[in-house]
């Protein structure tokens, strides 16, 4: 199956598989979304028929919880779950502290609930996702519709005394009509080059009315799973907790450089 993959996917896929592992009987799972965790999700779906794993699974979107189905995995909200003890997703790109750029494909406001109501946060990535400062990613923030030119000046707005390179915002689109989120809402797409400061972004853009959520992950991400194209997967395990870091020096740094 490899020889039919490009570099990037092979790299994604071995992520995907290391991180499958981590996956035992009888645990209520969260499954992300996007091509990466697309490769996971048909993984475990092997390891449903293959095996007789037994997992109950929460979707992080529409798209996600057809292919979970597909594939013989039992598939529940996230109410009937109550929490869960594991958590599986991408990520668009992730820094050395575990701070995360999420929402690619238009599923940040599941995906981040879906996550922090986990015991446990895997990211799955290829080595490209890997950045030294957020932000060349473009950051989604999911907004309701109604209002949405006044929300998007107010977001401009609070960019102006932020640490952030650019400024530049675009309503996301699907083919000429506003692209709709699983919860009806539309995604404006913010490039902002680098962004200096992640979780005060994050918290500065969710006081504005009208904004649902946004794509940075702080202090969410317990554990990192990096795949390259070699096909070998590596895994940077945060044990002290969720961001445990602070200043430049840290171990994260360290495995990776």
């Amino acid at each position: 199956m490899t020889a039919t993959l490009s570099p990037s996917d092979i790299a994604k896929r071995a992520s995907a598989l290391r991180a499958a592992e981590m996956v035992e009987d009888g645990m209520k799972v969260g499954l992300g979304t996007g091509s990466t965790a697309a490769f996971l999700v048909r993984r475990l779906g092997e390891r449903v028929r293959g095996e007789g794993l037994r997992i109950a699974a929460v979707p992080t979107s529409s798209g996600t919880a057809a292919l979970a189905r597909a594939e013989g995995i039992a598939v529940v909200t996230l109410d009937e779950a109550g929490w869960l003890d594991l958590t599986i997703d991408g990520a668009d790109e992730v820094d050395g502290q575990l701070s995360l750029i999420k929402g690619g494909g238009g599923a940040l406001l599941w995906e981040k609930v879906v996550a922090t109501a986990s015991d446990r946060v895997v990211i799955i990535a290829d080595e490209g996702k890997r950045v030294a400062a957020l932000g060349r990613f473009p950051l989604p923030v999911e907004v309701i519709p109604f209002g949405l030119r006044a929300t998007m000046r107010l977001i401009g707005e609070a960019l102006v005394g932020l640490d952030v390179e650019g400024r530049d915002m675009a309503l996301r689109k699907a083919g000429d009509a506003p692209f709709v989120t699983d919860e009806g809402n539309r995604i404006v797409d913010l490039r902002l080059g680098r962004i200096g400061d992640p979780r005060r972004l994050g918290l500065e853009l969710n006081r504005i009315p009208g904004v649902v959520e946004n794509g940075l992950f702080t202090d969410i991400a317990d554990t990192l799973v990096l795949g390259a194209a070699d096909g070998s997967a590596r895994v940077v395990d945060i044990a002290q907790g969720r961001f445990p870091f602070a200043g430049q020096d840290n171990v994260f740094g360290e495995v990776l450089g």
